[in-house]
């Protein structure tokens, strides 16, 4: 195990030394795309190897669901590594330049952070996407998808190196640890720090939180998505039942998935059953708290601490009644995870108020939480979504996967 991880390490390495151009770049991607459309069938054929084994294995719906993919699904990601061709290299950018009085000029230019690791469940378009933003980022990736989709990660990546050498690039911008062993998992974020630059995971809570106690190698990623959507008593209550209809049942397996309601105490006698009726008779588990259980006509149950606290990725919401806006604001910042959190109102100095003071890496007004992603950012794809107060936050996309350098030019200049 040792000697592999170590040369995979090593052959990152000794790509990240080169250059490539935008014009050489976009060839890979293009390719990569006819490759996927010429495979389609194998594809599938592979992924469903998957599926059955996740069901034998009685793996939980909502992996499942991010597992299977579809000719639909094929051709998001055929979309998403074209919007990424249409964006702009991010490498050797200047972003500021300025002039000293002695003369010094100095610029900041845009840079690749390197080696990139990328740790993942289910979600095979994960590979596609991370493997073509840290390509045209400059960046060399070593992807560690889940034993689950083992058998669609595979024939992505060989498809990718495939264009890689096609292309006379190295093959090693796309490296794949292909094995079920979950020691490789902790080699890679204990042992590669002289070769990994930085750490994505992607998947449910218990895989980061390994990553979080295990990697000596910084990360970028969130623990959990509890994302709230908050209904102020100056919203439309058209738009709000739309929108939180949205936000919770679109995509209840995505971490942008609203999974706390709050809902003003002013407009809970003509907001509640409207607006939670609608959830309920497509499926949805109300837990609300007791002021709530005095209006809601619907089933509810009892919501206690832990359900605040819940990220439930399925057809579960809970719901809590507020008094005002600072009141929604600090149950956000003490109960969410600075995901991302969202106000309905018409009401623009509370909008700001709330967009100002909630922690959150996305905060939005009228419009779902489920937009809480890099292609829908304009970003071209996303390598996942980062809580961090450091940058990057928010999707990471592909000028979120660089880091800078100062460049200082001087004519004979010494320092006093």
């Amino acid at each position: 195990m040792q000697t592999y991880m170590k040369l995979i390490g090593k052959k990152a390495k000794k790509v990240i030394s080169k250059k490539n151009y935008t014009k050489n770049k976009n060839k890979v991607l293009k390719k990569y795309i006819y490759l996927i459309e010429k495979e389609k069938k194998r594809i599938l054929q592979e992924n469903s190897k998957d599926i059955n084994f996740a069901v034998k294995k009685r793996l939980k719906d909502n992996l499942i669901d991010r597992l299977i993919l579809s000719p639909k699904k094929l051709n998001l990601i055929i979309k998403s590594i074209k919007n990424i061709i249409n964006l702009k290299d991010p490498i050797d950018k200047t972003l500021e330049k300025w002039k000293r009085p002695n003369g010094l000029e100095i610029k900041r230019v845009s840079i690749p952070i390197g080696i990139i690791g990328v740790i993942y469940e289910s979600r095979p378009n994960v590979t596609s996407d991370v493997a073509s933003l840290c390509f045209k980022s400059g960046n060399a990736v070593i992807l560690k998808g889940g034993s689950e989709a083992i058998n669609t990660n595979k024939i992505l990546v060989r498809l990718f190196r495939q264009s890689l050498k096609i292309n006379n690039i190295d093959e090693n911008y796309v490296q794949f640890i292909d094995s079920k062993n979950k020691k490789m998992v902790d080699y890679m974020l204990s042992k590669m720090k002289n070769y990994i630059d930085v750490i994505i995971p992607r998947g449910g809570k218990n895989l980061v939180k390994k990553v979080q106690k295990i990697s000596n190698i910084p990360i970028i990623g969130h623990l959990e998505g509890i994302c709230h959507t908050y209904v102020d008593k100056d919203a439309d209550l058209n738009m709000a039942k739309n929108i939180v209809y949205n936000a919770k049942l679109r995509n209840t397996s995505i971490c942008g998935a609203t999974e706390t309601i709050l809902i003003h105490k002013n407009i809970v006698k003509r907001f509640s059953n409207p607006i939670l009726q609608k959830l309920e008779k497509s499926g949805c588990k109300i837990y609300g708290d007791r002021i709530l259980k005095k209006y809601y006509n619907g089933k509810i149950h009892l919501a206690t601490e832990k359900n605040w606290r819940t990220e439930y990725l399925s057809s579960a919401v809970s719901v809590k009644i507020v008094s005002n806006s600072d009141n929604a604001i600090k149950h956000i910042n003490k109960y969410g995870t600075m995901h991302t959190d969202s106000i309905i109102t018409n009401n623009k100095k509370t909008a700001g108020h709330f967009l100002k003071n909630v922690k959150s890496a996305i905060a939005m007004h009228n419009t779902s939480t489920q937009f809480a992603d890099g292609g829908e950012f304009g970003f071209g794809g996303e390598i996942g979504i980062s809580t961090n107060k450091l940058p990057p936050r928010g999707p990471v996309g592909l000028n979120q996967l660089t880091s800078y350098k100062y460049i200082v030019k001087g004519k004979s200049i010494t320092r006093p």
